[in-house]
């Protein structure tokens, strides 16, 4: 029960800002379900509401450069949320953010492309044999569809999206059998593939809640209710929103470890590359290039003005947990503009 000095703490590198959220995940909560949110819409306003009440307590901090950050399905929450701060500050709603960049780490941002990356990807790291590609590759038009007509309508075909969509990534993972679906290289243990007991047990303690000053709230890693309420947001594609950020000079960085499947890097890099804006001819024909950090290869990276994409070398779904030092290392380079500067070609 106690706690251990992180030597690459992302606070290295800038003030730091956790936000659990949506309402009801760690130790938010409401007293009304009519605040349990179910699309980007709500879960960017209230991030947004939150971000101009803290600048308003805390007015010496407005000035300061801003990121947003997150991982997994923060591949939803980030290009939302940078979009309504971006639209906030175009239309001179409140307090102006200095939003400067966002990055996505080993996240889902468009499921059509990065539902279709699975047996692929499955397939490269043998995970699954070829004749069970074939078979499980006659799902996906389904999902395809599915997707396309979520984009459309929502509600109920968002929902068919999910089922028939999760079914590619269940099939897979009933034939890899116990493989941590966040990083192949390692065994399944426990519901979400990790034992995050130590974490929930330290949260829960009568002392840290209270220095926290949360009282009596329960802190709570995974929500169920969260869960079950984002369903219908799941299949949608959140890259729309991105080319117009990019298009005013906010800067994106998506990075993806190379061991994760649930969000894998090849999927990634297929939306990234995918992706329609005036740059993106340019950043299909850049260069890869080593990234390095003390003269060792930690990763493989691409850039085209304001658009980086970094593949991180041995590294699953949280980069960070996996590769300390390369993540604070690439988070600084990419706040301080050095991160493209730097590294010699290198194969993706």
């Amino acid at each position: 029960m106690s706690l251990v000095w992180n030597d690459f703490g992302w606070d290295k590198g800038s003030n730091l800002i956790y936000v659990d959220q949506p309402t009801g995940t760690g130790f938010s909560y409401s007293s009304s379900e009519d605040d349990i949110r179910h699309d980007e819409r709500g879960v960017s306003n209230d991030l947004y509401d939150f971000l101009q009440v803290f600048f308003k307590a805390h007015p010496q901090y407005a000035k300061n450069d801003f990121y947003i950050t997150g991982e997994s399905y923060a591949g939803h929450y980030i290009p939302a949320f940078a979009s309504r701060v971006h639209q906030g500050n175009k239309n001179k709603e409140g307090i102006y953010v200095n939003l400067k960049g966002f990055a996505i780490g080993n996240g889902l941002t468009d499921p059509e492309i990065q539902y279709k990356a699975y047996t692929d990807y499955a397939l490269d790291m043998k995970l699954i044999k070829k004749s069970d590609y074939n078979v499980i590759e006659k799902t996906y038009p389904k999902c395809q569809q599915a997707i396309q007509l979520c984009g459309k309508s929502g509600g109920v075909d968002c929902m068919a999206a999910y089922l028939v969509c999760t079914s590619i990534f269940n099939k897979i993972m009933n034939i890899a059998g116990d493989k941590n679906y966040y990083d192949v290289r390692k065994t399944c243990e426990g519901d979400l593939c990790y034992d995050f007991s130590k974490m929930e047990t330290f949260l829960n303690d009568q002392k840290v809640r209270q220095a926290l000053g949360v009282g009596n709230i329960e802190f709570v890693s995974c929500s169920s209710e969260v869960y079950q309420a984002m369903q219908l947001d799941w299949m949608k594609n959140l890259e729309v929103g991105i080319p117009s950020l990019l298009e005013d000079g906010i800067k994106l960085l998506v990075y993806a470890g190379e061991y994760d499947l649930i969000c894998n890097w090849l999927g990634n890099s297929r939306w990234v590359h995918a992706m329609k804006w005036s740059g993106q001819n340019a950043f299909g024909k850049a260069s890869s290039v080593s990234f390095a950090v003390d003269g060792v290869e930690k990763g493989v990276q691409k850039s085209h003005g304001p658009l980086t994409f970094l593949k991180v070398h041995d590294a699953g779904h949280m980069v960070p947990m996996d590769q300390p030092k390369a993540a604070l290392e690439m988070l600084q380079r990419w706040m301080q503009n050095k991160l493209s500067k730097e590294g010699h070609l290198a194969p993706m």
